[in-house]
């Protein structure tokens, strides 16, 4: 267990640069997205916010998916998207792509938040805490050490094809790279937990 912590922790010793990159890129996904928000005219904000509405009335109604639904959907969304990820890594020129899947996450995370309380303000602010941040706080990391991965791997096509010497054979590191998403699409079938029992079920509460 000891070992396997301290390959971790010299995993991301060695590859702080790119894992601080990708956290950058998010983050100013985020921003972006916040800041998208504040720029929308009024008459786009009230559009929008009208079928929030709609959508919040209906769901006070009756709920529209059922959790399993809800499961199904989250899990292959997170799958569709580290999938990517992970096909991207295979190739040179997928690096823009991954930087730029990386961004819109960042992106759509920082509208919701943003757009949910400018428009609602404290309760708005409740719906982000309790309904939207449970399964980022574990989706999140997961996108940013895959985007990393998918970076590394594709680095390393590079040096390869350049006549740079690798560490590892090109087998060994498809077979690290793969099982590394593995877990990975393991841990996001979590986070798509939390969102169907916890963060979904508190959205429920609020709207009572």
């Amino acid at each position: 267990m000891y070992e396997k912590k301290n390959v971790i922790f010299r995993h991301i010793k060695h590859n702080v640069t790119l894992y601080t990159f990708s956290f950058i890129l998010f983050l100013t996904g985020i921003i972006f997205g916040a800041l998208t928000v504040n720029n929308m005219s009024f008459i786009q904000k009230q559009d929008l916010y009208f079928y929030l509405e709609q959508f919040f009335e209906q769901l006070h109604k009756e709920p529209i998916i059922s959790r399993k639904d809800i499961l199904i959907q989250s899990t292959f969304y997170h799958a569709k998207y580290l999938t990517l990820f992970f096909i991207l890594g295979l190739t040179i020129i997928g690096l823009p792509l991954i930087w730029l899947l990386l961004f819109i996450k960042g992106l759509l995370v920082g509208f919701s938040v943003g757009f949910l309380v400018n428009q609602l303000g404290t309760k708005g602010l409740l719906y982000a805490t309790f309904a939207i941040a449970p399964q980022n706080m574990i989706i999140i990391p997961l996108y940013i050490i895959a985007a990393t991965l998918a970076m590394l791997f594709s680095l390393s096509l590079l040096q390869k094809i350049m006549g740079k010497t690798v560490r590892n054979s090109f087998k060994q590191q498809i077979v690290q790279y793969t099982m590394l998403f593995f877990i990975l699409f393991g841990l996001a079938f979590i986070s798509s937990l939390v969102e169907t029992y916890v963060a979904n079920e508190a959205f429920k509460i609020l709207l009572q």
